[in-house]
């Protein structure tokens, strides 16, 4: 089979499309057939070898954790799905050696769950990471209706999902972006507020009483402003900033969670959730996916097209 392999840690240099061996399907997992992959920051942090210090990394590498597909195979003892099931999961491991960058892939089936049919490949493919991140972090700060909910780097890949389960359970949400990004979050139901010097100030004229939950998906002083405005100082929880706990807020590490997929494709076929492709590339082109989420200006999520 195809797949974008790095055989040494290092930038988007490193990636080469090539032949490996097809994998095949264990006690547990299942074998799927890739139509699209997911194209996430931590991709490029793990190729990079910024992550070797919290997950065990091999090499050759084939980078991805997001992945839409179809069932080709099943393993042993497997009953949660049959040849042919379209699929969509955050396939994550023990060992990151062999992702969702290739035209096969070995999931767990704890990673796996049905995709939504409400949206095509390439929605479903860059789903489940941000989705996952997006609801545990608002379950992480116990986000209930009626709250006030500021979300930090609200137009990316997490911060554009968080907007959109935190609205769908019934939240009033605030979302920091340049402008160009303003009319992307008023469609998605939260009220944009510029991010930079003086959001503090910003935020008060919008919620004079204060916010009740806070979602950093940028790090930097995000944690700190956050809780200048927080009700309760310990209700933010950052995906970035791994001190934020010391701070008296939350880190969160995402975790697989089929479950957690599966409520996330019921608020998609309810027309609460989509996810807004930014740009769809080629498996050949994955180093200059890596380039342009490296820029990090991103609206929404970047996905290889493989199928």
């Amino acid at each position: 089979m195809q797949a974008v392999v790095a055989h040494s840690f290092g930038g988007p240099d490193v990636l080469e499309l090539t032949e490996i061996d097809r994998p095949e399907a264990g006690p547990g997992s299942v074998l799927v057939r890739v139509k699209a992959a997911g194209v996430n920051p931590v991709d490029w942090h793990v190729v990079a070898g910024h992550m070797n210090a919290f997950l065990k990394v091999g090499l050759p590498l084939v980078p991805g954790f997001d992945v839409a597909g179809v069932v080709e195979a099943v393993g042993q003892d497997v009953t949660e799905f049959s040849t042919g099931d379209e699929v969509f999961g955050y396939v994550r491991t023990d060992e990151v050696q062999y992702g969702t960058y290739a035209e096969f892939v070995v999931a767990p089936v704890h990673t796996l769950a049905r995709r939504p049919t409400s949206l095509d490949w390439q929605q479903s493919a860059g789903l489940p990471l941000v989705g996952l991140t997006a609801l545990q972090a608002l379950v992480k700060a116990g986000t209930g209706a009626g709250e006030t909910v500021l979300v930090h780097a609200a137009a990316g890949g997490v911060g554009s999902a968080a907007v959109q389960i935190a609205v769908a359970r019934g939240a009033r949400v605030i979302g920091t972006a340049s402008e160009r990004n303003h009319e992307f979050l008023r469609s998605l139901g939260a009220e944009p507020v510029t991010y930079g010097d003086g959001l503090a100030e910003r935020v008060r004229a919008l919620a004079p009483e204060g916010i009740d939950v806070a979602v950093d998906c940028v790090g930097g002083d995000a944690v700190a402003v956050s809780q200048e405005l927080l009700k309760d100082h310990t209700r933010v929880v950052s995906i970035v900033d791994m001190v934020a706990a010391k701070r008296g807020g939350h880190h969160i590490f995402t975790q697989p969670v089929s479950s957690d997929l599966d409520e996330l494709a019921a608020l998609a076929d309810a027309g609460k959730l989509s996810i807004h492709v930014d740009q769809a590339l080629p498996l050949a082109k994955a180093a200059e996916a890596f380039v342009r989420s490296q820029a990090g200006r991103v609206r929404g999520k970047i996905v290889l097209d493989v199928a």
